[in-house]
């Protein structure tokens, strides 16, 4: 005769088994829709971009048509401060190295213009935030497989979600910023769990005009990709950019934009960063590099 432990533990076992199919069922069950996944993320996006706590100093190389540009950056409680290092991968000059550290002094020395130089940020903060809260309703969204997060994407080893989008043809832009959505299909890459997105990259189907032409048009076959990642403190930043784009401005300026931009070496710094305070970060971090450029030449 079984003892109560005995059949308690039967129990347990046929009830385990009972749920056994209900459990694959709950793991099967449909998940979240394409569009709704991507309003989600897209509110954790605005969330994030208000979010000050983090800052950093990084590194940029911009390829252009002319050439490259390496610069450091540190984000301040101020404003980005900004310093070229390098053009074409060769060191600046003594000569070139100065007056970037003597523009740098200028602005800290200068409440005003970094007054007015905050400003700008902001507004050009404003027209991505714009274009990002955009998102959930000028676009159709389609799941369409899977991809894994590594460096410089997402974060290394968690996986992503690739949502196709098209036009959403009831979509109507309240501005001239949000008109080049209608005219443009590309997907996203977004981390389901951080509801933050890793890429997004889209492609004009056709040319899309700005104020009835009058102001200018976009070229059919423009491409754009943006890049994030978890940049190791719980934070994202931007990894890398792409942009090819022509068109034209005000009727006769040609437009014809080619970079390719990628940013690395993420250090993060007080959240209470003054400016003056990053460009004494931004020299030192000069002069590390150059010492350590010496040091490889010299091997």
């Amino acid at each position: 005769m079984r003892t109560a432990s005995g059949r308690f533990c039967g129990a347990l076992l046929t009830l385990l088994w009972l749920a056994a199919p209900l459990c694959a069922q709950k793991d099967n069950a449909p998940e979240i829709s394409a569009a709704q996944l991507v309003r989600e993320t897209v509110a954790q996006e605005i969330k994030a971009a208000s979010d000050t706590s983090h800052k950093h100093l990084f590194r940029s190389r911009k390829q252009m048509a002319r050439g490259s540009q390496t610069r450091l950056y540190v984000e301040t409680n101020e404003s980005m401060a900004g310093m070229t290092i390098a053009h074409n991968d060769q060191p600046l000059t003594t000569q070139q190295q100065k007056a970037e550290q003597d523009h740098l002094a200028w602005l800290a020395s200068s409440p005003e213009q970094l007054r007015k130089k905050h400003a700008r940020e902001k507004e050009d903060e404003e027209r991505t935030l714009r274009v990002v809260r955009a998102l959930p309703n000028a676009f159709l969204y389609e799941y369409d497989g899977d991809e894994t997060g590594a460096p410089g994407l997402g974060k290394t080893g968690d996986p992503l979600k690739k949502l196709k989008f098209t036009p959403n043809p009831s979509y109507s832009p309240p501005t001239r910023v949000e008109q080049v959505l209608q005219g443009m299909r590309g997907y996203l890459l977004v981390d389901a769990a951080a509801h933050r997105i890793a890429v997004i990259e889209g492609t004009l189907f056709r040319d899309v005009s700005f104020g009835w032409g009058i102001i200018g048009h976009l070229d059919k076959g423009g491409h754009f990709r943006v890049q994030q990642a978890d940049v190791g403190d719980g934070s994202w930043e931007l990894t890398a950019m792409s942009l090819r784009m022509t068109g034209k401005i005000l009727l006769f300026r040609g437009l014809s934009i080619t970079t390719d931009e990628v940013f690395s070496d993420f250090q993060q710094v007080p959240a209470d960063l003054p400016f003056s305070k990053g460009v004494d970060l931004l020299n030192a971090e000069q002069q590390k590099l150059a010492r350590e450029a010496e040091s490889k030449a010299e091997r």
